[in-house]
C-alpha cells in the first residue's frame, strides 16, 4: 500500500509539473496570436492524435475499456473540455495572477464532488485544502489590478467543472489503467472543443506566428494527463488535487524565467505555505476503494466483472 501511494504521489507531482507549463505555453500561445479557441482545439487535438498512435502501435492492450467505463471517460472528457473552453477565455480577460487563484480553488470543489459520491474527505485534507487556500491568495495577491467578471465567473464555472471530471475518471480508473483513461478522454475532450472552434471561431493566425508554444501545450498536455490520471489511480482525486497545486509553484517559476514576472514577499509566504500543505500529504491516509459500492452520484460506473489479468502487467 506504501509503495502505491508513493507510486500516486510522484505521479501526481509529475502531473503538477506538466500542467504549471501548460498556462505558460498557453499564454504565450494566444499572445503571439492564436485565440483561445484555436489553441483549445489544437492541443487537444494534437495531444489526443499522439496518444492515440502511441497507443495503438506498441500499447495496444490499453485499448481495451468496457462499455460503461468508456460512457464515463466520455462523459469526463465532454465536462473538461467545456472547463478548457473556459479556462482559456477567462486567461484572454483576466491578468494572470487573478485567473490562477480562481482556477486553483479547484479542491474545494472536488471535495463537494466526492462527499456528493460519498467519499469524505479526511481532517487532514480540509486543513490541507485550508492552509492551500491561503497560499493560493497569498501567491496570487496583486492588489493594484482589477479582474474583469465576466472572467471572474468563466475561471469559478472552468474551476468547477475541471474538478467534476477527477471523481468520474476515478471510479472508472478503479478497473482501467491510466493511458486508457487518458486516451479516450482525451479523444472526448477533443469531441468537444474542435466543434467548438469550427462553430464560433474559425481565427486562423498569420503565417508567421511561431507554434512552438503551441507544440509545447500539446506535449505537456499528454504528459500531464497519463501523470494525472495514474496519480488518481493510485492515491485518489482528492490528494491528486491538492499535490496538483504544485504547479502554482511550476507556473511562477517559469512565468519568471520566460515572461519577465517575480515574487513579492507575500507571494513567497504563499509559496512556503503551499510547500507546507503538499508535504503534510505524507501524513495522509490512503483511502479505501469504493469502487465496489452502490451508493453515490457516480456508483454506475463499475465494471461487470472484468477478469483480475485482463490489462497484463501494466496495469
Amino acid at each position: 500500500m506504501q509503495k502505491k501511494q508513493t507510486a500516486g504521489i510522484l505521479a501526481a507531482f509529475s502531473s503538477a509539473f506538466f500542467l504549471g507549463l501548460a498556462p505558460v505555453f498557453g499564454k504565450l500561445a494566444i499572445n503571439q496570436g492564436f485565440t483561445p479557441f484555436a489553441v483549445v482545439a489544437l492541443r487537444t487535438s494534437f495531444a489526443a492524435a499522439i496518444l492515440l498512435v502511441v497507443i495503438a502501435l506498441f500499447y495496444r492492450q490499453f485499448l481495451y475499456i468496457f462499455p460503461v467505463g468508456l460512457v464515463g471517460c466520455m462523459l469526463a472528457g465532454a465536462i473538461n473540455g467545456l472547463g478548457s473552453l473556459l479556462y482559456y477565455l477567462a486567461l484572454q480577460r483576466l491578468n494572470a495572477s487573478v485567473g490562477q487563484l480562481l482556477y486553483s480553488l479547484y479542491p474545494f470543489f472536488v471535495a463537494l464532488w466526492l462527499i456528493l459520491d460519498h467519499q469524505p474527505p479526511s481532517r487532514l485534507t480540509f486543513v490541507r485544502i485550508g492552509l492551500a487556500t491561503i497560499a493560493v491568495l497569498l501567491l496570487t495577491s496583486i492588489p493594484e489590478r482589477s479582474a474583469d467578471f465576466i472572467g471572474v465567473l468563466m475561471m469559478l464555472g472552468a474551476a468547477t467543472l475541471y474538478a467534476m471530471h477527477l471523481p468520474i475518471n476515478q471510479r472508472v480508473l478503479f478497473e482501467v489503467p491510466a493511458p486508457t483513461v487518458a486516451l479516450y478522454t482525451l479523444l472526448s475532450m477533443s469531441a468537444v472543443v474542435v466543434p467548438a472552434y469550427f462553430l464560433f471561431d474559425r481565427a486562423w493566425p498569420q503565417t508567421d506566428v511561431p507554434w512552438l508554444p503551441v507544440m509545447g501545450l500539446t506535449l505537456v498536455t499528454v504528459f500531464s494527463r497519463i501523470a494525472l490520471f495514474l496519480g488518481v489511480k493510485k492515491i485518489g482525486g482528492m490528494q491528486t488535487a491538492l499535490l496538483g497545486l504544485g504547479e502554482l509553484l511550476i507556473a511562477i517559476v517559469f512565468s519568471s524565467i520566460w515572461l519577465g514576472e517575480s515574487l513579492t514577499i507575500l507571494q513567497w509566504i504563499g509559496a512556503i505555505a503551499l510547500g507546507l500543505s503538499l508535504i503534510l500529504v505524507m501524513f495522509e491516509s490512503p483511502a479505501p476503494p469504493t469502487h465496489s459500492g452502490t451508493t453515490g452520484w457516480l456508483s454506475w460506473i463499475r465494471a461487470p466483472g472484468l477478469p483480475k489479468d485482463i490489462f497484463g502487467p501494466y496495469e
